[in-house]
């Protein structure tokens, strides 16, 4: 899985390891599907994995136990230390999802809600990672989870919040349209481990990137080159399949709400978030109410706690074999 691969990157930073280590991995996982054939198949959306949870589960491709929200909630998700915490609210029904760093759910947590500034309560166990507690009515915000003696808050947007899905569609498909595109990107596994990288890509298949302090990787049509510091020599090897560059780093839409509306820079924006049962995945976008362009990205995955600025836009870019 992408994440996965992300996530072992960070890990080796963590570790201390030579920097190649990061590119190598870097180089067999870039951003986003590499084809149609690259995304896993998955059930259904909304179809449930475990019966007997109320309010039913959407099922994942790989892993039928994972602690992915109820079909038809507003779902919302940050990251909690080197843990993935996700939060689902539906009427009757309001579900915390927690992640450890292999991409398990983590039973055994001493998990607490508290709706606004109310008392707290004790969530029943659902399942490996999942936590759910019934409700009356619409639970007040902020919503904050405690696990442990760390506490976490969740803005809600006004429910019952709308259908969000043919704006990510739009978004989904202004993406792919894109001839060029460069972005900023913030990727951690915990607090203190981070990367920062500079991505550019060029329709069809070519994408460069470096990551500030390590290496830089470039990569068009078939052939690839990387090194593990400014100062290295470049390292050609072969790039199968393609990458499809650019594209969007979800596979599949489900829960898809509207978070309300907002401004990233001089540009109006919708604020919309969703989970993507393929990777599996929350996020969390920006997207531009007049081009359909999404301008800033969350992702919040096991191990892969990604921030993503965008733009320009179609700029006049060409990538080209370093010399």
């Amino acid at each position: 899985m992408l994440y996965v691969r992300f996530g072992a990157a960070v890990a080796a930073l963590a570790a201390g390891a030579a920097g190649i280590v990061v590119v190598v991995v870097l180089l067999r996982s870039v951003p986003g599907p590499t084809g149609p054939s690259a995304a896993p198949s998955a059930p259904a959306a909304g179809s449930p994995a475990t019966p007997t949870i109320e309010g039913g589960q959407i099922t994942t491709a790989n892993n039928p136990g994972f602690p992915g929200p109820p079909p038809g909630a507003v779902v919302l998700a940050q990251e909690a230390g080197s843990r993935a915490l996700a939060l689902a609210v539906k009427p009757g029904i309001v579900r915390v999802s927690v992640l450890g760093v292999t991409g398990g759910g983590e039973s055994g947590l001493r998990v607490a809600l508290q709706f606004g500034s109310g008392y707290l309560l004790t969530p029943e166990p659902c399942g490996a990672g999942c936590y759910q507690t019934k409700v009356s009515g619409t639970p007040d915000s902020p919503v904050t989870v405690r696990i442990g003696g760390e506490a976490y808050r969740f803005r809600l947007p006004r429910l019952p919040a709308a259908n969000a899905t043919a704006i990510v569609d739009r978004a989904t498909d202004t993406w792919n349209a894109l001839r060029t595109l460069v972005w900023h990107e913030r990727l951690a596994s915990s607090r203190t481990n981070v990367l920062y990288t500079v991505y550019r890509a060029v329709a069809p298949h070519s994408l460069a990137y470096t990551i500030a302090g390590h290496s830089a990787t470039v990569i068009v049509g078939g052939r690839g080159w990387a090194r593990p510091s400014r100062t290295a020599p470049w390292q050609a090897s072969g790039q199968n399949p393609p990458v499809r560059q650019p594209q969007p780093f979800w596979y599949e839409v489900t829960d898809a709400h509207l978070l309300g509306t907002a401004r990233v820079g001089s540009r109006r924006v919708w604020r919309v978030s969703f989970f993507d049962p393929a990777t599996p995945a929350w996020f969390e976008a920006s997207i531009d109410r007049a081009t359909g362009r999404t301008l800033e990205l969350d992702m919040i995955a096991a191990s892969h706690f990604m921030h993503d600025v965008y733009g320009p836009f179609d700029a006049p870019l060409r990538l080209t074999p370093p010399t």
